[in-house]
C-alpha cells in the first residue's frame, strides 16, 4: 500500500520532555568511541565555554528517533515498519546539547517519494529545550522496501 501524500506537511504533537544527564552523555561517548573531555569532564566543557558537559552531535539521534515513532506508528500513514531501513540521518545545531537540557521533538513529514519501488519518508524532528529555544534539527529518512513478489504479494 503506497504512502498517503496528504500527509506531508503534517506535524506531529511535541514528545513529553527528556531531560539529559551527565551520565547518558558519558555512557554514549564511550559507545561511540569519542574521548573528548567536553563530553565527560565537567572543568573541560566549561573551558571551551560551555555551562556542564555537552553531547557528541550524534547524541540526539535517539531522542529524534524515538519522536518519529508517531510518524511511524500512525496507522493512517500505512508505513510498514517491517520493511524499513534507516536509509539517512543530518543535523543542524543553533547549540551544542548539554547537561541538564529538558528537551521537546516536534516531528513533521517533510517528503514522501517513491523511488525504485521504494517508498521514501523524510521526517524533520525540530528540538526545542525548556525555554522554547532552538537546539538542533534532526532529519530522518525512512526507506520502506516494496514487497517481493516471492512473498505472496506484488
Amino acid at each position: 500500500m503506497a504512502l498517503d501524500q496528504s500527509f506531508v506537511g503534517r506535524s506531529y504533537p511535541p514528545t513529553d520532555p527528556y531531560e539529559v544527564g551527565r551520565e547518558k552523555i558519558r555512557e554514549f561517548a564511550d559507545a561511540v568511541g569519542d574521548t573528548s573531555p567536553a563530553y565527560t569532564d565537567p572543568e573541560a566543557a566549561k573551558a571551551l565555554g560551555h555551562s556542564d558537559v555537552i553531547a557528541p552531535p550524534t547524541f540526539v539521534f535517539a531522542i529524534t528517533f524515538k519522536a518519529a515513532g508517531q510518524v511511524v506508528q500512525d496507522p493512517q500513514l500505512g508505513l510498514d515498519y517491517s520493511r524499513v531501513v534507516h536509509g539517512d540521518q543530518k543535523f543542524a545545531y543553533t547549540r551544542p546539547v548539554r547537561a541538564g537540557d529538558r528537551l521537546t521533538v516536534t516531528s513533521t513529514i517533510e517528503a514522501i517519494k517513491t523511488m525504485a519501488g521504494n517508498e521514501i519518508l523524510d521526517i524533520r524532528g525540530e528540538v526545542h529545550d525548556e525555554a522554547g529555544e532552538h537546539v538542533v534539527t534532526a532529519w530522518t529518512k525512512l526507506v520502506a522496501r516494496p514487497v517481493d513478489s516471492e512473498e505472496g504479494e506484488a
